[in-house]
């Protein structure tokens, strides 16, 4: 089959990929539209050392699924965490820390950017008639985004700063607007303004970003820069998330953190039925950051795309 292959930090288009044959539990998909994500970009760069196809972002139709056939034919999308179910982290309750997880894309399994793929039937979700495939494409970082309300309770009353308004931080804030906060952003440029207006979003630049003002500060930049911003914002006992992966260091002088009594959270992958329902009832619409989509054969250039900036969703549809 055809698909784009990392390895050695180079990204290749390749149309000699052996078709997967999906183990006992799993089903056979054939990807339908699948999205490049700053984490795909990163994992080229060098973020984790990774050999297979690239891309976790994706909606597909089940082509085989021996173990449950009632699946075949289903458009679906997926959790991307495959977990043992026996380990330590699984029985606490923690199986996306499972100690010999594989993850679609990132760690020993192959992803989405190619025709096909598996995954457990244990790991699809259904796609509603009403979610199109540009809306379901978008299932796991809105899933991502509202993980943060899962490991954080943020109060109607609480202001809530997210810094960074590319691909993530813009669902991010989108969907903290759910919860009744008071929810600002930090924008660089008027597209990013102009996408988070209207769900109410109160947009600042960095200058405006006030001192100790903030209950909950998202750091969705991955850079030095954005976390020293998000310290600066936060006030005394506050709660910072980091929502970043990306290949490098920050050096950070701690001494102001633990006086300052600031919590801090890290944050990764969400559940993907509420995202589900969000877009379903049409409460988030995430086809307005579709900048681009190419075929799977143009790969390499839609990476190149991708990686512009102030880009923000590209597509691949094979």
């Amino acid at each position: 089959m055809r698909g784009l292959w990392l390895e050695n930090r180079k990204l290749t288009y390749r149309e000699d990929l052996p078709m997967p044959e999906p183990p006992e539990g799993e089903a056979l998909i054939r990807v339908r539209l699948a999205g490049i994500c700053a984490t795909d970009l990163e994992m080229v760069r060098g973020y984790y050392p990774f050999t297979g196809v690239l891309g976790h972002e994706f909606v597909g139709e089940v082509v085989r699924a021996p173990s449950a056939p009632e699946w075949e034919g289903k458009r679906v999308v997926g959790e991307i965490n495959v977990t043992c179910g026996h380990c330590a982290q699984c029985l606490a309750g923690r199986p996306t820390h499972c100690e010999n997880r594989t993850v679609l894309g990132i760690l020993g399994r192959n992803g989405v950017f190619a025709e096909y793929t598996t995954l457990p039937v244990a790991n699809l979700l259904p796609v509603p008639d009403n979610v199109p495939d540009e809306k379901a494409v978008f299932t796991e970082p809105l899933a991502a985004a509202m993980e943060i309300q899962e490991q954080v309770h943020v109060h109607p009353t609480d202001k809530v700063l997210v810094v960074g308004a590319g691909r993530l931080g813009q669902l991010i804030a989108w969907s903290l607007t759910l919860t009744g906060a008071e929810v600002y952003a930090v924008v660089r440029r008027e597209r990013q303004r102009a996408l988070l207006e209207p769900y109410g979003v109160t947009c600042l630049t960095s200058e405006e970003v006030p001192h100790w003002a903030m209950d909950v500060v998202v750091e969705a930049t991955g850079t030095p820069g954005g976390l020293a911003l998000a310290k600066e914002a936060v006030h005394p006992r506050g709660t910072i998330v980091l929502k970043s992966t990306y290949a490098g260091e920050a050096k950070v002088r701690l001494s102001p953190w633990v006086v300052d009594e600031v919590h801090v959270v890290g944050s990764r992958c969400g559940p993907f039925a509420p995202a589900l329902r969000h877009m379903e009832a049409g409460r988030l619409d995430p086809r307005t950051l579709i900048d681009a989509e190419y075929p799977l054969e143009e790969g390499l250039a839609a990476f190149e795309h991708a990686a512009q900036r102030g880009v923000f969703k590209v597509l691949l549809r094979p």
